[in-house]
């Protein structure tokens, strides 16, 4: 598994996340942390098709309030609600 996502990381320009269980979960915020730790520089978009993510979104914001997650760090996590808004984004962020 762990190789499989070095490889991702290694090979992507950007990273799109769909709606998605644990697995999905646990890739976002693995890029995330890569992200904080300096290990990478690409974009992060989050595909928020119908709100399924609004509450992980609400509970970010949440965690910025306590204090136990930079804003900055929140604000790294590109939101989109359509796949045309994701890919304007992502192309955006990578020119």
């Amino acid at each position: 598994m762990h190789t499989r996502k070095a490889l991702m990381g290694e090979l992507s320009d950007a990273f799109l996340i769909l709606p998605g269980g644990y697995g999905t979960l646990e890739e976002l915020f693995e890029v995330l942390a890569w992200q904080s730790l300096r290990l990478h520089e690409k974009p992060i978009c989050l595909l928020n098709l119908s709100g399924f993510y609004d509450s992980l979104l609400t509970f970010l914001d949440y965690c910025v309030a306590q204090g136990v997650l930079k804003q900055r760090s929140r604000e790294t996590l590109l939101v989109a609600h359509t796949v045309e808004e994701a890919l304007a984004i992502l192309s955006v962020e990578k020119a």
